[in-house]
């Protein structure tokens, strides 16, 4: 390894300082809030944190009128819905042959095909039911055209245009997002990606990984076994999405945190905030040393500074070869939390 320059030693330095004074301000603030008892919806009951259950925001009537603007849609066959969005977007160019890249001719069986992929229906039974598609040519479109990479570059289109529109900018900013698994159980256990989670029953099941922006749009989907922690794959969606989202903040749910994704999405430039279970058996720690009469009780011992000087090196060049796609972030997460607790 090559010796670490004087100005890589000052970069470390310079950048503990400031996190030493961040970390002091926010101790300080947040204990005078707590001896005053101003904390919103948390106080401090000797050493045991207590925070307030989330409150529905929403109003009672919300069915009701989600109900009625729901019958204002016109009722149409969803391939003519298909065709509708492709004539915005233009998605169907991306569905191109694996051989020479030109676009599929035939849009109306390209449709087909992508409907027997999301309703599950498969092919065979798609010819059956649209008249106008055998199924031998439903079978070569699906060979030559549908890949897991065209779908992506579809996906993508539809987000971009989505984005773009007016009416979705009063949903979000467009600038955070939140992730999250949800199980689909399959009836056979061939496939990799099938294995048994007793958190969802006995029988094995497939897990799809899915980054939702705050304007509704799922940018990134990623099927995952259902064994794997999500937090493992938190960052291959935000980092490989292949849209023109930019996210700045990102939320998951305990299963989608630990320490590695904390630290690396700080290094990444991404701010992180999942919600944590079991928030109030946490323990603080700090960087200097300071008198915090109310959170005492929750302050464990000092961070290791040196620790983190040390291994400076490393942490830039683990964050190069995420940001440059030298190896995606969930092997690096995975490798990172295979180590030892020492490392």
């Amino acid at each position: 390894m090559p010796a670490r320059s004087d100005g890589q030693e000052k970069e470390c330095k310079q950048y503990l300082e400031s996190r030493a004074e961040q970390l002091r301000q926010s101790f300080e603030t947040v204990d005078l809030l707590a001896r005053e008892g101003q904390l919103p919806e948390v106080r401090l009951d000797g050493t045991r944190l207590r925070i307030s259950p989330l409150k529905r925001r929403a109003p009672d009537d919300i069915s009701l009128w989600s109900g009625r603007a729901y019958d204002l849609l016109p009722r149409i066959h969803i391939t003519n819905l298909l065709m509708e969005v492709d004539s915005w977007t233009g998605f169907s160019r991306c569905f191109t042959h694996l051989l020479h890249g030109d676009p599929a001719r035939d849009r109306s069986a390209l449709m087909a095909v992508i409907l027997a992929d999301a309703t599950n229906l498969g092919l065979s039974k798609m010819a059956v039911t649209c008249s106008g598609h055998a199924e031998g040519r439903l079978h070569w479109m699906s060979d030559w055209h549908v890949r897991d990479e065209t779908y992506a570059k579809a996906l993508a289109e539809i987000v971009n245009r989505h984005h773009r529109t007016s009416l979705a900018s009063h949903w979000g900013s467009g600038t955070t997002s939140s992730s999250d698994g949800q199980a689909f159980p399959i009836a056979t256990r061939k496939p990799v990606t099938a294995h048994t989670n007793a958190k969802y029953g006995r029988d094995p099941v497939v897990m799809f990984y899915t980054h939702i922006s705050d304007r509704y749009a799922p940018f990134h989907s990623k099927v995952i076994t259902a064994t794997i922690r999500d937090a493992t794959h938190v960052l291959d969606g935000l980092l490989d999405h292949g849209t023109d989202v930019t996210i700045r903040e990102h939320y998951t749910d305990t299963a989608g945190f630990t320490d590695h994704v904390f630290a690396l999405c700080h290094l990444l430039g991404f701010r992180f905030a999942p919600r944590i279970r079991g928030l109030h058996d946490r323990r603080l720690y700090t960087l200097s040393a300071g008198e915090y009469k109310a959170l005492t009780p929750l302050i464990s011992g000092k961070i290791n500074a040196r620790r983190i000087e040390k291994s400076w090196d490393e942490l830039k060049r683990l964050t190069a070869s995420i940001q440059q796609g030298s190896a995606s972030a969930s092997l690096l997460v995975n490798k990172l939390g295979a180590y030892s607790r020492h490392n």
